[in-house]
């Protein structure tokens, strides 16, 4: 471990600046009501669409989804309540170490159990192939939804992290990827993210041609993680759909509101959080693509921890400039390294610069961003790229601040709270 106290370059010693609490204000919009939502359009489908005596494959993913335990209990008790016979299974691709358990634990993690949703949950890593695209690419199926009556494919429809086309993180992200698990992932993932934003339509489109698929449920999220829409979409407007729906993902999306950052604080990172670990529509680093990431430019990247639902994958932590050992010592290898080397993208896997504290691990990036002129540190710090709406600001954004719309100071400025070890608690979620 290094210990950046005993580091003094030029003899000049870096001093920490104190900082403000602050609150950015975003498009508010949510969906109060989930279960009488969810019970309204599966009543009106199955109105046209009888499902009684089908047994439904339900899809659920790794990706944290605002009250997700709520939406499959109450998706699950809809199609019930209609006669159908429901199950759950993951679709998560490589995710939860590339096992079965391992993704069965993941939605246990997430509040999805029999118990908790009064059916079974099936996991398996075991797929069929279902077609072949027209280079010849096969389409693997999780094997058990292939056997369903039918399916019905459950996601968030959200900007992707590595690359841009009309369908990213959605439904047919779902089907092509989350379904395919971990054949079917790496198999897609081999021909490169530069080709997925016309591959995961075309191999979405080719699975919708010969599974029956009953309906999706797609869910928008605003900037605040509550659930800014939820919309039971027909199969024969999937995907036409889902490209409107992203659209108006990418408007909900929170975003950084300083003009400029000398270096960015980050308390946690993970899978739960985003697919590359801190989002790279908010840091504008990207293993891939970077150059179509627009964000706050940003200096230096600090990353202090793993979340507790990334199980010890820490996907990301390779666009980071400084982290912590403590946060090297959270990381489980087996499902670190079975993630990225399913993506075929090493970069996310590096590990920076560890320091033996989070105090030791901050002082390094603020030296690093030094100019030859001094001047008050431009700091941001975040709990994470989910956790937006209430973040801290060294007081050299206080003007800046002051003159945003829609950004409002909620306290006094305050010295860091290290403890004696150099260690910081993470700031409070957005709720």
């Amino acid at each position: 471990m290094f210990n950046v106290e005993k580091v003094r370059l030029a003899g000049a010693d870096v001093e920490l600046p104190r900082m403000l609490p602050i609150e950015q204000r975003y498009a508010a919009e949510s969906v109060e009501d989930l279960e009488g939502v969810i019970r309204a359009q599966v009543a009106e489908h199955a109105r046209t669409h009888p499902v009684s005596g089908k047994r439904i494959a339900v899809t659920v993913g790794s990706r944290g989804i605002a009250q997700l335990d709520r939406i499959v209990i109450a998706l699950v008790g809809a199609l019930a309540e209609h006669g159908a016979k429901p199950f759950v299974v993951p679709a998560m691709g490589s995710h939860g170490g590339g096992t079965a358990e391992g993704q069965r634990q993941v939605l246990a993690e997430y509040g999805v159990t029999e118990e908790t949703i009064g059916a079974p949950v099936i996991s398996s890593m075991e797929t069929v192939v279902i077609t072949r695209l027209a280079d010849g690419t096969p389409v693997h199926f999780d094997a058990e939804a292939a056997q369903a009556d039918s399916v019905v494919v459950l996601g968030r429809v959200k900007p992707h992290t590595d690359f841009r086309g009309t369908h990213e993180s959605g439904l047919a992200k779902m089907i092509a990827i989350g379904l395919g698990k971990h054949r079917g992932a790496a198999t897609l993932h081999r021909h490169g993210f530069e080709k997925f934003d016309t591959l995961i339509p075309e191999a979405a489109s080719a699975a919708l041609g010969v599974v029956p698929f009953e309906f999706g449920v797609a869910v928008v999220e605003n900037a605040y993680e509550d659930i800014a829409r939820l919309e039971l979409v027909a199969t024969d407007r999937m995907l036409a759909r889902e490209a409107e729906l992203l659209a108006e993902a990418k408007s909900q999306m929170p975003k950084l509101l300083m003009s400029d950052i000398d270096v960015l604080v980050v308390d946690e990172i993970g899978k739960d959080i985003s697919g590359a670990g801190m989002d790279p529509n908010i840091t504008g680093r990207a293993p891939v693509n970077a150059d179509k990431f627009h964000a706050t430019p940003i200096k230096r990247i600090v990353v202090l921890g793993l979340t507790e639902h990334t199980n010890g994958n820490a996907c990301g932590l390779g666009l980071a400039d400084l982290t912590t050992q403590g946060c090297v010592d959270q990381i489980e290898f087996g499902s670190f390294y079975t993630n990225s080397l399913t993506s075929g993208v090493p970069d996310g896997a590096r590990i920076p610069m560890a320091l033996a504290s989070d105090r030791d691990a901050i002082v390094a990036a603020l030296h690093l961003t030094r100019g030859p002129q001094e001047r008050p540190a431009k700091v941001v710090r975040i709990r994470n790229t989910l956790s937006m709406p209430r973040v801290e600001v060294s007081e050299a954004y206080a003007r800046e601040v002051a003159e945003h719309p829609d950004m409002a100071a909620l306290g006094e400025p305050l010295p860091w709270q290290f403890d004696a070890t150099g260690r910081l608690p993470k700031l409070p979620p957005a709720h």
